[in-house]
């Protein structure tokens, strides 16, 4: 029995962060090709099938958001696994980090269109069209290096099995929403410790906090129900054969609430699942005696 190839797909807005993510791909062993001719794809897939070169085992392909649908519906064959890396950033992000590098986007090269703002706009509505539950999607938009190295390794270890895994992220309103969430939890309505100058302090990561916030009427009965949903949707996405699933919750800091729902339903879900968890707007300035 031949071994099946493993094919990551990365592609998503320009800026986002392909390059960094091909570099992270080739030091875990990935063969990297990038900028292919999209009019060569039955060439490159039939060597994938029929090459013995152990570079094309595992191979990271990247490409734009114009050939991305192509790639997409051309990477197919027997023996081949493929998989989708999608990056994404919010646009004030990707026009920050325009303007800082002083590239130049690619519709703007290729004259389909007049301004970075209107770049950014019709290379969304491109890949809007093309996106799928099936994919990792990942928003760099406050993502540091090392937090996507370490989210890239987790998803796409050479010798990782494929199954269902789920992310737990907590975050601030005020800060902006995540765009990679698949579902978003908001949790405003809960009691705030905030509002307590004892635990103002503290995060959800204090014990101290996250019993004040366990330990409320109000967030047994929503758990309640939110576990009910979430074992019916998990168990469904599993049936639909899903990779990854990303529940973002938010509370308007980003410190209290969120991060100790987040905590709690990852623990309540490891046992089941493959789970992540990650506080994007926990502030390292929270300091307590």
């Amino acid at each position: 029995m031949n071994k099946v190839k493993k094919v990551i797909l990365v592609s998503g807005m320009s800026g986002a962060g392909k390059t960094t993510a091909t570099s992270i791909l080739e030091d875990m062993g990935y063969h990297i090709i990038e900028n292919y001719p999209v009019q060569l794809l039955s060439f490159l897939v039939e060597i994938i099938e029929t090459s013995a070169d152990p570079r094309y085992s595992y191979i990271a392909l990247s490409t734009n958001a114009n050939d991305f649908p192509e790639f997409l519906r051309g990477i197919r064959g027997e023996g081949i696994d493929v998989q989708v890396l999608f990056l994404d950033a919010s646009d004030l992000v990707l026009i920050r980090r325009y303007k800082s590098t002083r590239r130049t986007h690619p519709l703007l090269l290729l004259n389909t269109a007049n301004t970075l703002e209107e770049a950014i706009a019709v290379e969304r509505q491109l890949l809007t069209r093309t996106l799928n539950n099936s994919f990792v999607t990942m928003d760099t938009s406050f993502m540091t290096a090392k937090e996507m190295k370490r989210n890239i390794e987790q998803y796409f270890a050479k010798d990782a099995v494929p199954s269902f895994s789920i992310s737990f992220l907590s975050f601030g309103y005020k800060y902006g929403v995540p765009l990679d969430a698949d579902l978003m939890i908001d949790v405003r309505f809960l009691p705030n410790p905030f509002w307590e100058p004892e635990l103002r302090s503290f995060s959800g990561n204090d014990e101290i906090v996250y019993r004040y916030v366990m330990e409320k009427e109000e967030t047994q009965e929503f758990l309640h129900r939110l576990e009910s949903f979430l074992d019916y949707a998990f168990s469904e996405y599993v049936k639909e054969g899903k990779n990854h699933f990303t529940v973002a919750i938010g509370c308007t800091g980003g410190q209290h609430r969120s991060v100790t729902i987040a905590n709690y339903l990852y623990e309540h879900y490891r046992d089941q699942f493959h789970c992540y968890k990650q506080h994007r707007d926990e502030k390292e300035w929270i300091t307590h005696d």
